[in-house]
């Protein structure tokens, strides 16, 4: 039995250990890094496809709808298990299962959710979220993009940008402006696009890390028909804080990808002799890793429970981002020099950290909005003032 696994538990985390040693051979190796995007994504597709069939892909969901009735704690054992794997997962089916999905099942009509739901949770239809714009990053709320009504359809006017595999996305989820007469948080409205229709335009941009995993979108002219609006007309902000409480949730976990405390420390032990200032350090971090662990337990627990998590769920992806930029640069800082030119995989897991963690304090919400979500809204402080709140956003500059 493992450590603090009840029998259920116990007895769940073996039948999770033998379906992956029956179904994820393939992938005890690292797949290699020199795989082309549609490859990877079509090796992505298929384990998805392979997750779903099992009800693996949303323990948490009902049977009838592609899920296995399961507790949250279940879905931690089997990505607990799924990690000792290289397995192709990542944004591009995540921003679909984690953030599109739960958001168009909480405030959509039955007919999308249906339509959207299972595909979705099989790995046919990846998902890209077109929220941020050259002067909408960290305050959302002041999105430039119209949706002008057009009969059964909306015309979009705009641009979005940092939107993560766009390039092979399906559908996107999207807010755009439509009416500007009301204060900037309101007026908006939730759609999801079809990212195949004319009038959109993607280009890929070039990342410090070689990478081409971000996106510009210029939507010029797009019609998204009545049908593809998520909630009512006015309510794009209420259903943007369910994406966003969803996307703090993921970001703030763990991935296969990226490198551990414990990782960490074997690489720091290996390199260089511990000094006591190093051993306070990894015990900080090791402690950060294991509190954030048990805090996204409770965060899974209010979801099961039909919960949108709340302010609370910035903690998460605030402590995770900064952790992983520390205990990246402490294992790196231990290789030296070297260490950057290695084309070592292991080592590469921690640059690769390294990097993401940079643009993970940005993306998701910066860590300076974060902490302020977190004074007000947690913690009940004060306030910042803000000029712009209650006036017409066609009269904000």
């Amino acid at each position: 039995m493992d450590f603090n696994d009840s029998p259920e538990e116990a007895a769940f985390r073996l039948q999770i250990r033998n379906w992956l040693g029956a179904n994820a051979q393939e992938f005890k190796r690292p797949i290699d890094p020199e795989t082309d995007v549609q490859s990877y994504i079509a090796k992505g597709r298929e384990w998805q496809k392979k997750k779903a069939k099992a009800g693996l892909a949303a323990i948490r969901w009902p049977k009838e709808e592609g899920g296995l009735d399961g507790t949250p704690m279940q879905e931690v054992i089997f990505h607990e298990e799924e990690s000792h794997y290289h397995v192709p997962v990542g944004p591009f089916v995540t921003i679909g299962t984690h953030l599109a999905v739960p958001t168009i099942r909480r405030h959509g009509t039955p007919e999308q959710i249906e339509q959207f739901t299972r595909p979705t949770l099989e790995g046919d239809l990846l998902w890209c979220q077109l929220f941020s714009e050259p002067s909408a990053g960290s305050d959302l709320a002041n999105i430039r993009t119209r949706a002008v009504r057009d009969g059964d359809d909306w015309v979009l006017n705009g641009q979005k940008v940092w939107t993560s595999w766009a390039h092979v996305a399906d559908w996107g989820i999207l807010i755009a402006r439509t009416d500007p007469s009301l204060p900037k948080h309101k007026g908006l409205t939730y759609f999801v696009v079809d990212m195949r229709s004319p009038g959109i335009e993607v280009r890929p941009i070039r990342q410090i890390s070689g990478e081409s995993e971000f996106n510009e979108v210029f939507l010029t002219d797009l019609r998204i028909p009545d049908a593809n609006r998520i909630g009512a007309v006015g309510d794009g902000w209420k259903c943007a804080m369910t994406t966003l409480m969803n996307e703090r949730v993921s970001v703030g976990g763990e991935s296969q990808s990226l490198p551990t405390v414990s990782e960490m420390i074997t690489e720091v032990r290996a390199h260089s002799a511990e000094r006591s200032e190093d051993r306070f350090r990894m015990a900080q971090l090791l402690t950060q890793e294991m509190g954030l662990r048990y805090f996204r337990f409770r965060l899974l627990t209010s979801l099961s429970k039909g919960e949108t998590p709340g302010p609370i769920a910035a903690m998460s992806k605030l402590v995770y981002a900064n952790m992983l930029q520390d205990l990246s640069a402490m294992a790196l800082d231990a290789g030296g020099v070297d260490s950057l030119c290695s084309q070592d995989n292991h080592l590469h897991k921690f640059k690769h950290g390294y990097t993401w963690a940079a643009a993970l304090r940005i993306a998701g919400g910066a860590d300076e909005i974060l902490r302020n979500q977190i004074a007000e809204r947690v913690l009940g402080l004060p306030g910042e003032i803000r000029v712009d709140k209650d006036i017409p956003f066609s009269e904000c500059r």
